[in-house]
């Protein structure tokens, strides 16, 4: 049979081909974690998971942070990779410089691309991805193909035409047919910000613009949902639900929160208390106070706690224990998919979120 494998490899023309137990598609992927574990769980079912090459979308309405959550990864990205870039694209210019410093993002290593259409995009990125080597550590970024025109309905409105545009979405399956085998081959991360609108009907449900190439096409879907948070009557900030449309890792329809306010931005914790008391690693031993189990004796430990001031003192021991990564695991994932790293000691985790 060796003989047999080795003459395959051999008359293949496509360079890449090898054996699937030796093939560095699968062996060797990429992972990029990120501070925020409920994330990291959105992204691949794993707390201590993250995001993989290939296409990931995040869609929703507008103000719904979706532009946030690709900065999140953007600085999870060169924090991992001293020689990382990201290439932004941009179509709608509402993440000025400010805006990347806020993840503090060092924008000297941030390229932007202005984009008016979906051809000059797709021609554009194809360019790059064509020259990229395996092993370039770049992430692509664009914001957003939601309101990107096609150049003919850009062509028709400077001809005065008003008619409609049946061109947008045979061009925008394109582009992601394109682009999606590239972004697997070269190792690249790409997050692509959407739009959503509400479907026709008498249940109405949102619906990712761009027809059904970007279905196709993506690894990862999440729609954003969002609701305020409040303190009396004053908004204090939001908590907005990944909403897991389509994912190569995670059960679909899985809705993971996380946290945003105004004075701390992302909240590092969320979405975990809702797991822990799922998985009984904490008791809600009155409202609006929290408990952390002994899981081998099954007693509370600890005083009672507020939400609000569930900390890393209280967090730390909970992500430490595989018994609740492995809890979260099972809740979460499609299969088992073994591409993270496995068992963290309590010391290991602390070291990981001293980092931040």
């Amino acid at each position: 049979m060796s003989n047999l494998l080795d003459k395959i490899k051999k008359n293949s023309t496509i360079r890449e081909t090898d054996i699937l137990t030796e093939s560095k598609f699968f062996n060797e992927k990429d992972l990029i974690q990120t501070s925020v574990p409920a994330v990291n769980v959105a992204l691949s079912g794993k707390l201590d998971g993250g995001l993989t090459p290939g296409l990931t979308v995040f869609a929703g309405p507008s103000k719904h942070f979706k532009t946030a959550f690709g900065m999140l990864l953007a600085k999870s990205y060169l924090d991992k990779y001293e020689d990382g870039v990201v290439l932004f694209y941009d179509s709608e210019f509402g993440a000025p410089q400010s805006y990347f410093e806020t993840f503090d993002i060092d924008t000297k290593r941030v390229v932007h691309s202005p984009i008016s259409d979906i051809e000059q995009l797709k021609h554009d990125v194809m360019q790059q991805l064509n020259n990229f080597e395996r092993g370039d550590h770049v992430m692509i970024i664009v914001d957003s193909v939601g309101n990107l025109a096609s150049k003919k309905e850009v062509e028709d409105a400077l001809e005065g035409k008003s008619v409609a545009d049946m061109t947008r979405a045979k061009q925008m399956k394109s582009l992601f047919r394109m682009i999606t085998p590239h972004l697997t081959i070269k190792d690249i991360p790409a997050i692509v910000i959407n739009h959503t609108y509400k479907e026709i009907g008498l249940f109405p449900k949102d619906v990712v613009s761009g027809g059904t190439g970007i279905y196709y096409s993506a690894d990862n879907i999440f729609i954003i949902g969002r609701r305020q948070q409040k303190t009396g009557t004053d908004v204090t900030g939001y908590e907005f639900v990944i909403n897991v449309e389509k994912s190569r890792f995670v059960r679909e329809k899985s809705k993971i929160p996380v946290e945003v306010t105004w004075e701390d931005g992302i909240s590092r914790w969320s979405g975990l208390l809702d797991m822990a008391l799922a998985s009984g690693h904490v008791i809600k031993p009155s409202n609006g106070w929290y408990q952390r189990v002994d899981m081998d004796t099954g007693e509370a430990v600890d005083p009672k706690i507020r939400a609000k001031d569930l900390g890393k003192d209280f967090w730390i021991p909970i992500l430490s224990d595989k018994r609740f990564g492995d809890w979260v695991q099972k809740q979460y994932t499609v299969g088992s998919v073994e591409m993270m790293a496995d068992d963290l000691s309590e010391e290991d985790v602390q070291a990981e979120y001293d980092k931040v």
